[in-house]
C-alpha cells in the first residue's frame, strides 16, 4: 500500500492501492477530482494535489515536472501522468474501458486542456511549461 498524509484525503484514502494526484489550482482539474473522489474510494483508491511537497518525493519528480500533467500511481510502484494516467484509471473502473480504445484522441485532448487550463495562482507553473512546449 501507499501512504500519503493529505488534508484532501479522511482515513480511507490514506493507505491506499493507488493514489491519483492532480492540480489543486486548477478549476477543471479539481472539480473532476471531487466528482471521481468517491469512485475512487469505492476501489480503494485516493486523491491528493500536485502541489503536496511530498508527491514530488514520492515520484522523484521536480515541481516543475509535476505540474505539467496529473499523475496516477499504483500501489506495485507503476507511475502514469496525462492521457495514460487516464487511461490506467480507466482499467481500474469497468465503465471507463471504452477509453481504452480512444487512447490516441485522449492524449491530444489532454495536452489540449492541460495546455489551456489557467491557474489561480499568482505564478500558474501550467503556463510555464506551456510555454517550453
Amino acid at each position: 500500500m501507499i501512504s500519503l498524509v493529505s488534508e484532501y484525503t479522511d482515513g480511507k484514502g490514506r493507505h491506499a492501492r493507488g493514489w491519483l494526484f492532480f492540480d489543486a489550482e486548477c478549476k477543471f482539474c479539481t472539480r473532476t477530482a471531487r466528482w471521481i473522489a468517491p469512485i475512487l474510494e469505492r476501489r480503494g483508491m485516493a486523491l491528493a494535489p500536485l502541489q503536496d511537497p511530498r508527491v514530488g518525493a514520492l515520484l522523484g519528480m521536480p515541481r516543475e515536472e509535476l505540474m505539467f500533467e496529473m499523475k496516477f500511481l499504483l500501489s506495485d510502484g507503476s507511475q502514469y501522468g496525462g492521457a495514460d494516467a487516464a487511461v490506467a484509471l480507466a482499467r481500474e473502473i469497468w465503465w471507463g474501458w471504452p477509453l481504452l480504445w480512444m487512447m490516441e484522441i485522449l492524449r491530444k485532448g489532454y495536452r489540449w486542456i492541460a495546455a489551456n487550463r489557467k491557474c489561480a495562482a499568482a505564478s500558474c507553473p501550467a503556463n510555464e511549461v506551456s510555454r517550453r512546449v
